[in-house]
């Protein structure tokens, strides 16, 4: 393994870190979005172990600030909105949402990551608001909407409003057995789970599924022996030839899905199942000359695919001799494939969102 690649891990933090300052002109469909971005980029200087070194903590103040100037409370309780992109001026002490800045649960969820990331105390947390924008947000099938009142379902909702209850260790908002059958009725016969009933199974909500049942409290197993087996069938037979996975049977492989593949099958116990070495190797076929990693050989880069690229490397790098030349390249901090962050940063959630209890 003499002439294993290196990761750019240099070039990585310098993509994500130009991500932050000024978007560049591939991404600006993302604006409206801009929490989830932030998160990608200051969660891959996290995973990189880099944050601190570089960043100023004027830096991290800023985007601390920027984040809890998102945090927006009315009729539904509290959250955190996408961004400030086409609302009026910052919102007002006391002056509640309206239904065009509403709070939207899947950034709530990477809200709360980046504090997290970036060691914020969570002193202004509207604990009790949170609990009842969840509660707003669960619909009568036991799924979750993006906003209160919205249509716009899929798994990736029910898997954020778990995630949260489980930083803020309080389910009291969820319906879980509702939520539990939901996901249920998401799988397909290949053992995969689809974004809704009766859609295809895709690798990014089949990873939903298991991680939402695995962070669910509960006193049984989330699956079946036949259950677990199936599953773990359809995501190891999605590693392609080149080493990355496919989202679906028969498409080409992305860089993302070696980590929403690649995680389930940690949490399923079934890590030894996959190509490790197969996994990086694409993995460094997909990093841009100038930094940042796409979601496949020769694709432009952006703040997502590196993200998960990193994540799935986290749990996954090559197996390399301490003295091999591109070694300490390939190193990662233990991963916490439930909440998809780094366990140091993982824990600093799951021990400061929860806040006092009253």
């Amino acid at each position: 393994m003499a002439d294993f690649p290196s990761l750019a891990r240099a070039g990585h933090a310098a993509h994500c870190l130009r991500c932050l300052s000024a978007l560049p002109s591939s991404q600006t469909e993302v604006d409206a979005s801009r929490l989830a971005l932030a998160f990608y980029c200051i969660g891959s200087l996290d995973l990189l172990g880099v944050l601190q070194e570089k960043t100023t903590p004027t830096d991290r103040e800023s985007w601390r600030e920027w984040v809890w100037e998102q945090q927006t409370s009315g009729q539904h309780g509290s959250g955190f909105k996408p961004s400030p992109f086409m609302t009026a001026p910052p919102q007002a002490p006391g002056e509640a949402y309206t239904n065009y800045d509403t709070p939207h649960i899947i950034m709530t969820y990477t809200a709360l990551l980046s504090l997290a990331i970036l060691r914020d105390d969570f002193s202004r947390l509207d604990r009790p608001g949170l609990l009842r924008f969840i509660r707003s947000c669960q619909r009568e099938n036991g799924s979750f909407s993006t906003v209160p009142g919205s249509n716009e379902t899929d798994l990736r909702t029910l898997y954020c409003a778990f995630a949260i209850s489980c930083m803020l260790d309080d389910w009291s908002a969820i319906d879980k057995d509702r939520a539990i059958a939901f996901i249920a009725s998401c799988r397909s016969y290949e053992g995969g789970y689809g974004q809704a009933p009766f859609c295809e199974a895709q690798g990014g909500t089949t990873y939903i599924a298991i991680a939402s049942l695995h962070l669910v409290p509960r006193t049984s197993s989330p699956l079946t022996p036949a259950e677990r087996q199936l599953t773990m069938r359809w995501l190891v037979h999605n590693q392609a030839d080149s080493g990355g996975f496919c989202g679906r049977t028969g498409k080409d492989a992305d860089a993302c899905y070696c980590f929403w593949a690649g995680a389930a099958l940690q949490i399923l116990g079934a890590k030894d199942l996959v190509q490790s070495r197969s996994l990086t190797m694409f993995l460094a076929k997909c990093q841009f000359k100038y930094g940042g990693i796409a979601k496949a050989p020769g694709e432009h880069p952006d703040p997502y695919h590196t993200y998960l690229s990193l994540a799935a490397l986290s749990m996954y790098s090559p197996n390399l001799e301490p003295n091999h030349p591109s070694a300490a390249s390939w190193r990662f901090d233990p991963l916490d494939p439930l909440l998809n962050a780094r366990e140091e940063t993982s824990q600093w959630a799951r021990k400061h969102v929860p806040g006092h209890k009253v």
